[in-house]
């Protein structure tokens, strides 16, 4: 038989087997005693009668006026069965006297004082007028058997009830025992790969309490470490921006200044590269921000004031026809930062801009029930390729463009506020294209901000 993992399970079957051993032993050693107690009972009473009875008998046999009259065999009085029966006989062996039930063939020849047994009965014997009077006294075994077996099981009854009974308390006393313990299980069980706050431990047992203490530093170590990472990528990010800006400006500067052709095309080149690094540096710290910040307010504000902001700003790098946004007319209300609603749709629509193909325009819909859309035109993106799009620096083709975080971002601000990100292409109706959804979750439906 296998052992159960479960400390639960473990408890209960070794409880109530060591539960099931001590009653059995118990009830064993009690039928014994008990046995041995009952015999010394009838024994004691076979004596006493044999005592009490003999001088009467004596009483009886010596005032006859006949000596050589036969045997007497007493009468009933009114019927009932006799479990003792006693012979009184001479030291030749006649019967002098003897119980209306004794059956002779039972009582063996007188073999001197004290108990004796057959294979049916017990007996008990003495003498009086210096052994010339004789009384046996006989008991069945199988009237002493039976008396054992009737108190045997008026004790055992109660027993068989007493161990499911036990059983059951032993049960309902281990669960209570391990519900701190099941408590704390739920606690890690529920917990997503992003929550380092400390387990709640004050009903542990003093035994698996150091357990919830390392486990809470353990947290505590994790969680200031990845602060520490991510406020050297923020830290870093943000500090880079004067020097860029600077080295950007001197390299417009020199296309001004110069009049040598390569000299200008090389500081177009750098000037193009200082601009890409500069955005891999804001998406850096838009990643920092959607990792470590909070993402769910007190109030409520309206979601199609940060998306209407971030495709105002687009439109000023792009022709304006290029995003079409579509949003209903009745506000959409949400406790989502609107910081972190406009990096993830920025995300999005560049994401689009950037990979999308042919004439079609960049669709960013927002439905009442807070359901974000953005779809683009383009080649259908195969599945595997489609799968590894939100990982970190994966790109849509080798030769793309681009930091290769813009979807890790959005997957990090989805994940936060509890809402999957689902990429389908090609688009829903379509032959072709893609398109990214993020359900931002409205006030009606508000969920716990999985922050760290």
């Amino acid at each position: 038989m296998r052992r159960p993992r479960s400390l639960q399970g473990r408890l209960l079957l070794s409880l109530g087997a060591f539960l099931l051993v001590i009653w059995v032993g118990a009830a064993w050693t009690t039928a014994i005693l008990l046995r041995h107690g009952i015999e010394d009972v009838f024994d004691s009473s076979l004596q006493e009668t044999a005592q009490r009875l003999l001088p009467l008998a004596v009483l009886d046999i010596v005032g006859r006026e006949d000596a050589d009259v036969a045997s007497q065999r007493l009468g009933a009085i009114r019927a009932h069965d006799e479990l003792l029966t006693y012979v009184v006989r001479d030291d030749k062996g006649k019967v002098l006297l003897r119980s209306h039930a004794a059956e002779l063939s039972v009582f063996p020849p007188y073999q001197g004082n004290g108990f004796g047994r057959t294979a049916t009965h017990r007996l008990y014997s003495e003498e009086a007028l210096q052994g010339t009077v004789r009384i046996t006294i006989a008991e069945p075994l199988a009237h002493r058997a039976q008396v054992v077996r009737d108190v045997q099981i008026g004790l055992g009854l109660p027993i068989l009830l007493v161990i499911p009974a036990a059983f059951a308390a032993v049960v309902l006393a281990v669960r209570t025992s391990t519900r701190p313990l099941r408590a704390f299980r739920e606690q890690l069980e529920i917990r997503s790969e992003k929550d380092l706050g400390p387990v709640a431990s004050g009903d542990l047992p003093s035994e698996i309490e150091p357990l919830a203490v390392t486990l809470n530093a353990l947290f505590e170590r994790l969680r200031a470490a990845f602060e520490a990472e991510r406020s050297l990528s923020t830290n870093t990010a943000h500090e880079l921006r004067t020097p860029l800006a600077g080295a950007i400006a001197q390299a417009q500067r020199i296309r001004k200044e110069t009049t040598e052709p390569q000299t200008a095309q090389r500081g177009a080149d750098i000037e193009t590269t200082l601009k890409r690094l500069t955005a891999r540096a804001e998406r850096l710290m838009q990643l920092a921000r959607a990792e470590g910040s909070r993402l769910r307010l007190e109030r409520t504000s309206d979601l199609r004031a940060p998306l209407g902001v971030v495709v105002d700003d687009l439109r000023r790098s792009v022709p304006q026809e290029r995003i079409l946004l579509n949003m209903p007319e009745t506000p959409v209300m949400s406790d989502i930062d609107p910081d972190a609603v406009g990096i993830l749709c920025r995300n999005l629509v560049e994401n689009a801009l950037r990979y999308g193909g042919g004439p079609a325009p960049v669709e960013v819909t927002l439905d009442p029930d807070g359901l974000l859309k953005v779809s683009n035109g383009g080649p259908v993106v195969p599945p595997e390729t489609l799968a590894k799009l939100a990982d970190r620096f994966e790109r849509g083709g080798a030769s793309a463009r681009g930091s290769g975080i813009g979807l890790s971002i959005v997957l990090t601000i989805a994940d936060r506020i509890g809402s999957p990100l689902v990429l389908k292409s090609p688009r829903p109706g379509k032959q072709s294209g893609f398109e990214a959804s993020v359900r931002l979750a409205t006030s009606i439906a508000r969920e716990p901000d999985r922050a760290t």
